[in-house]
């Protein structure tokens, strides 16, 4: 035999003396990260960065001392937790391209500051909430026909968990309290979501980034179509049965849901600034009216009328949640809410306080700390697990992070 060749003889049995012995201490259980290795794995995937040496201490000994979950809020005490981990969490939710690499604006401030302060996180969709940079850093003025405030907070460095502050948002933005609704009515979700179109987009995508359902996983046929408007065609391309098949599961939820937005609207010049980086959030109050409607309503509730004229005519921001009845009743609504009101503010409180929110929430982290969605029976027991913590923690996301960094600090 050659010398080539006893060596590649030796690396042969080598390599399969290992392949032997990983799969021995696997079948057997040995294989498994000690407690030490158990904190750095809890710090890196919350915080993203690695503890110093006496955090790792503390998190150690708590692991040891079966306090893994105390563990967990140690390593959210890390700034980069705030500024990195919580940034790119929520920044997907506040664009259509649903891209982490966007500035700080008021709606991931808004996500952050509620997380630090353990506040029942369901507000995010219906409080006279906003966060913004503490005024001792000499920031521009929060402004609502720009980013600055935000966009200078983040480049000057200061730590998100110390330098952020709440205030109330109808104080900033000049909207009536009643009129307020947490994200839905900050200025970055009405650059994305109110701009142009008919103000379904802003429905659609706090379905998607609250509810973890798109509009095809919501479809029902069965319900009525009273209150799809006029811009919906009865047959596209000429075919009553396109509607009736496929644009009718959509339009009977979302139509009569989407009715709450009716009084809001994102104004720019597009001409002067094509991507409405200066325009700003407008609000009808009561006693202001649309040139073009006459009343509250936003003329972008009017557009295309002619395509079907016995469609349905938006004279207010009322709105009906017929998901109440039919296939969606599975999302989980309230039954102590009535599943009807006007504007923004009480229908996210419709969303927030369904329990297709909550297991939203607690998936989302789940998939942001595991890094993998639940994918087995024994994750999914978790995810229940969780969801019924985190609604008995006062509905505090940072208990719904320690418990997802505890379940996986073994992997």
């Amino acid at each position: 035999m050659t010398a080539r060749n006893r060596i590649r003889s030796l690396l042969t049995k080598a390599c399969s003396t290992a392949v032997l012995f990983a799969f021995v201490l696997g079948q057997t259980g040995f294989v498994q990260a000690g407690p030490r290795e158990q904190a750095k794995r809890i710090h890196d995937r919350i915080a993203g960065v690695p503890p110093s040496a006496d955090v790792l201490d503390d998190m150690e000994n708590d692991i040891v001392s079966g306090r893994a979950i105390e563990a967990a809020f140690t390593a959210m005490q890390d700034r980069a937790f705030y500024d990195v981990t919580l940034k790119n969490f929520a920044a997907p939710w506040t664009n259509e391209a649903m891209s982490k690499f966007v500035p700080l604006n008021d709606y991931i401030a808004t996500v952050i500051g509620l997380v630090r302060d353990g506040q029942d996180f369901r507000r995010v969709l219906y409080d006279d909430v906003l966060y913004i940079g503490n005024p001792s850093l000499n920031l521009p003025n929060y402004s609502t026909s720009n980013n600055n405030h935000y966009e200078s907070l983040e480049n000057s460095g200061a730590s998100l968990r110390d330098h952020l502050e709440r205030v109330n948002q109808s104080t900033y933005t000049g909207l009536p309290p009643s009129a307020t609704a947490g994200v839905i009515t900050s200025r970055a979700s009405a650059r994305a979501f109110f701009s142009a179109g008919t103000n379904r987009a802003m429905f659609r995508f706090t379905l998607i980034n609250h509810m973890c359902n798109d509009l095809e996983q919501v479809a029902d046929v069965t319900l009525p179509p009273d209150r799809i408007r006029q811009d919906v065609s009865r047959s596209p391309g000429g075919d009553s049965r396109v509607f009736l098949n496929n644009c009718v599961g959509c339009h009977t939820g979302m139509d009569p849901m989407a009715q709450a937005f009716a009084y809001y609207d994102y104004e720019y010049n597009a001409n002067a600034d094509p991507d409405g980086e200066l325009g700003r959030l407008v609000y009808n109050a009561i006693g202001e009216t649309d040139p073009e409607t006459g009343s509250r309503v936003q003329a972008k509730y009017h557009i295309n009328a002619a395509t079907f004229e016995q469609g349905y005519v938006t004279p207010d921001d009322r709105w009906d949640n017929y998901w109440r009845q039919g296939a969606n009743r599975r999302l989980g609504w309230d039954p102590s809410l009535p599943g009807y009101g006007n504007g923004a503010k009480s229908l996210g409180r419709e969303f927030a306080h369904s329990n297709a929110f909550a297991e939203c929430q607690v998936k989302k982290v789940f998939e942001n700390v595991c890094l993998r969605p639940p994918s087995n029976g024994a994750d999914r027991s978790q995810v229940r697990s969780m969801v019924t913590s985190f609604a008995n923690q006062g509905y505090d996301l940072k208990q719904v992070f320690a418990e997802s960094a505890v379940y996986c600090m073994g992997e």
